[in-house]
């Protein structure tokens, strides 16, 4: 009997030891190519997964990308993140180099947590997907179709204040931050305005937003899970309400110019063929995501720094009042009021070279390539990172100062200030978030001035930064 015990504790022993052998195998196969860029690969199916992700968690997601540009290479190195071999690409040239090659030498990647929250109705690849969509938006978000936009956005903006902000000593800028922006993306998009109706799909979206990039462990009570589920939800939400707008369109009551929903339903490809409903609910899950969270994150971060920088404030409230002296009693914004928002822009700008929302992207290589001298496998995926330059004293001196005056004449260098993207793979919605930031700071320093009730508050990276307590201000309300 003990000879059997110690059979099987040695074949227990064996098989162990094996699978450890092949993990550690598979794991350090990936890295046996000649030439690879420096850098290190961790811990089999970890990688340097967790450190990446942790300094986010502390507030500080640049350390991950500069500890190792200067341990290893200012312009490209290796890790292993999301259960993959990966390049991290750094600086202007690594920006340029995939925002240019993007469906010529890489294509665009996410890591499965994504696909698995954001599944595809058809059958085509996530990257496929990504290509239609590029090639649809534009048609949405031209400029003649913006500019339609503004009034609403206006009008939205000053319920969204009266309900949220007046009358109040104190509020949570984050969560109102996301109901703003959520409000909007919702009667843009597809006509949704009733604050009630607005408020079912909140909360869902609030745990698929906070579960996308998480470790995609699909378990009850995991952000991950809770993730899959609200994706589920919405997308039923979404066929309901492209059902009526199907028969809506068919009898008048709604027409093609109404928003991007019924945009989508009459809008048919080269080939003659329509979107499918599950196809267009998936896009539109898609850019409800994409149309609110990246700038709720970015206004909550508006409010942060005008809080903190009293002469930052005063330049924006100046610019604004003088747009609002020259409207009549309800007069809402336009076009033109947008264009003379110089200043407040600047400023804007400023705090997303600071904060950035979209961290950075992934890609994937297509086919084996050379770049900085160093050989790129065919498979791997590739990194890019907005910190690499927005926090680089090379490209933004004193890089921690706030200073708009960045942004006066030209600018910041090409590809060194990301935050959507850059050339080719400039990001379509860019001028719709200019336009939902702008609205919201009119409406916010014509009304208020405040302070910052916890003056230490720690900032989260996870995916996009925000802050740890949803930074809770004390209310002025300027004097009629």
């Amino acid at each position: 009997m003990e000879h059997f015990y110690l059979t099987l504790l040695l074949l227990f022993v064996s098989l162990v030891t094996l699978s450890l052998f092949i993990i550690f195998y598979k794991h350090w196969s990936k890295y046996t190519s000649p030439n690879l860029p420096p850098g290190k690969s961790g811990l089999p199916i970890l990688g340097e997964t967790i450190q990446f992700l942790s300094t986010g968690w502390k507030g500080h997601p640049e350390k991950f990308i500069f500890d190792r540009m200067a341990r290893y290479s200012s312009q490209v190195f290796k890790t292993h993140i999301f259960g993959e071999p990966a390049a991290v690409f750094c600086g202007p040239v690594g920006n340029k180099f995939l925002f240019s090659n993007e469906n010529k030498l890489v294509t665009p990647w996410w890591p499965d947590s994504v696909n698995k929250v954001f599944p595809s109705s058809t059958q085509t690849s996530p990257q496929e997907e990504s290509k239609k969509m590029r090639k649809l938006l534009p048609q949405f978000m031209k400029p003649e179709a913006l500019q339609r936009y503004i009034a609403i956005m206006d009008t939205i903006a000053q319920r969204h204040f009266s309900s949220g902000w007046e009358n109040k000593e104190e509020v949570l800028v984050f969560p109102l931050a996301k109901r703003y922006t959520f409000w909007l993306a919702c009667r843009l998009f597809i006509s949704v305005e009733d604050p009630n109706h607005v408020d079912q799909f909140a909360d869902p979206f609030n745990l698929l937003a906070s579960g996308i990039i998480s470790l995609p462990i699909d378990l009850p009570g995991t952000p991950f899970h809770k993730a899959i589920k609200a994706s589920n939800f919405i997308r039923k939400e979404l066929l309901k309400i492209i059902k009526q707008r199907k028969v809506d369109l068919a009898e008048r009551k709604a027409t093609a110019t109404e928003d991007i929903l019924s945009r989508m339903l009459l809008t048919s490809d080269e080939n003659g063929q329509f979107m499918n409903e599950l196809d267009i609910a998936d896009k539109i899950l898609g850019l409800l995501v994409g149309g609110h969270d990246t700038a709720s994150a970015s206004c909550t971060f508006i409010v942060k720094y005008l809080a903190e920088l009293p002469h930052i404030y005063d330049g924006v409230y100046r610019e604004q009042m003088e747009i609002s002296k020259s409207k009549s009693p309800g007069e809402l914004l336009n076009w033109d009021d947008i264009q003379k928002m110089r200043y407040s822009w600047n400023v804007a700008c400023e705090v997303l070279r600071l904060a950035p929302p979209l961290q950075g992207a992934f890609r994937e290589a297509m086919n084996d390539f050379i770049f900085n001298g160093f050989s790129i496998p065919k498979g791997w995926k590739l990194y890019w990172s907005a910190n690499s330059t927005h926090k680089n004293s090379l490209y933004f001196p004193e890089p921690e100062k706030f200073d708009p005056a960045r942004f006066e004449g030209n600018g910041p260098a090409p590809y060194t200030f990301v935050p959507f993207g850059g050339g080719p793979r400039m990001c379509p919605g860019k001028e719709y978030a200019r336009l939902e930031i702008l609205v919201f700071m009119h409406n916010l320093v014509k009304r208020f001035k405040w302070e910052k009730i916890l003056p230490d508050e720690k900032i989260v990276v996870n995916p996009m930064p925000s802050p740890a307590k949803g930074l809770p201000v004390r209310l002025y309300p300027h004097k009629a």
